[in-house]
């Protein structure tokens, strides 16, 4: 059958092996099958992690998870850094969890500066961090290690980033980095279904977790510590997305990291160079983009829900047509995943005949 092939940021297209995978019998959660299939992807997700802690395996979106981190490791006052819709929610959700937030908010576009977060933590306000790496809403990618040697100046100050749009698809070593929560999820550049999150915590975040007596129960991240060690979830877990994960983790591992990377780093640069040709600019600022996914910004005047709307009827690709307030204003196009030179070129082609370019 026919389907619409997704190159928008998230959910991205699941390949047949993928699925495939779905398809596998069930098995206990409690039983020793459980067990082996946990313990025999959890080194290879270490890797990808770039940390010896534990890498814990939850069924929810990675705002699940984003929301338990505030509750797990924030003492009081938390700062958020916000450029895009994504990363602005962080305000909110530390707020409707009764901790005190504050922003380090730039224009969307505009990446988090290094020299604004330590004037800001500089006044000892602070004892914990959001970041989001690589905001999708605006295509920017934050520049992580210098905002991590930031941080590592503040010993006291937990940092929590969320990579769902660049883990995998680019290094990121959260033990050199310094980084006291990694979260992603399954739904972007990792390309599985959306319904599960990974992630890892410091021994600096337990410690604080151990402080927390509101943490609950279903995301109480000293919970998973314990039952990881017994190669378990603390609860029901989606069996058929892990099975699903230790498939893609073969294919990841069979292409390799630094090929996998340097795969994400041409199709993002096939895409630019699109953008550039075409007479379009690039919302993101200058030397800030993601190598994820593109943000163009509508600097032709195009009607971008025609061009979505055509992409979908006469190609059967779908495209997005701008987040939140940029609906119309943009439109993005995603490279993660399993993306191919020849699958974005075939992208490209069908942009410039809706177009009417070549």
């Amino acid at each position: 059958m026919q389907h619409d092939k997704l190159f928008i940021p998230g959910p991205v297209e699941v390949s047949p092996k993928t699925w495939a995978a779905f398809s596998r019998p069930m098995i206990g959660h409690r039983g020793e099958p459980f067990k082996k299939l946990y313990a025999g992807i959890h080194p290879r997700l270490q890797e990808l992690f770039g940390t010896t802690q534990p890498v814990f395996l939850s069924t929810s979106s990675a705002w699940g998870v984003m929301e338990a981190a505030i509750r797990n490791v924030v003492r009081e006052r938390v700062l958020c850094c916000m450029c895009g819709a994504f990363s602005d929610k962080w305000l909110d959700v530390a707020r409707r969890c009764g901790k005190e937030a504050a922003p380090l908010q730039v224009e969307w576009g505009k990446h988090i500066e290094p020299a604004a977060l330590d004037a800001q933590l500089s006044s000892g306000r602070f004892d914990t961090v959001t970041l989001i790496h690589n905001e999708t809403s605006t295509g920017v990618m934050n520049p992580l290690r210098a905002i991590c040697e930031v941080v590592r100046r503040y010993p006291d100050v937990v940092l929590i980033v969320d990579t769902v749009s660049s883990f995998s698809a680019v290094s990121i070593m959260m033990d050199e980095l310094g980084i006291d929560v990694l979260i992603t999820g399954s739904q972007k550049a990792l390309a599985l279904p959306p319904g599960l999150a990974l992630f890892s915590a410091s021994d600096k975040a337990f410690a604080r977790a151990a402080e927390n007596n509101d943490r609950g129960y279903y995301f109480d991240f000293l919970e998973f510590k314990r039952q990881q060690e017994g190669n378990m979830t603390p609860s029901t877990p989606s069996v058929a997305h892990i099975h699903a994960l230790e498939s893609k983790l073969d294919d990841i591992f069979t292409e390799g990291l630094e090929q996998r990377h340097a795969r994400h780093v041409w199709t993002n640069a096939m895409v630019h160079d699109w953008v550039r040709s075409r007479g379009f600019d690039f919302f993101a600022e200058e030397g800030y983009a993601s190598v994820t996914l593109t943000c163009v910004a509508n600097s032709r005047g195009i009607d971008v829900p025609k061009l979505v709307g055509d992409m979908r009827e006469r190609h059967h690709i779908v495209i997005d047509g701008g987040y939140g307030k940029l609906k119309g204003q943009t439109f993005r196009l995603s490279n993660m995943g399993d993306e191919t030179e020849e699958t974005v070129s075939h992208l490209l082609a069908c942009l410039d005949d809706c177009l009417g370019t070549a």
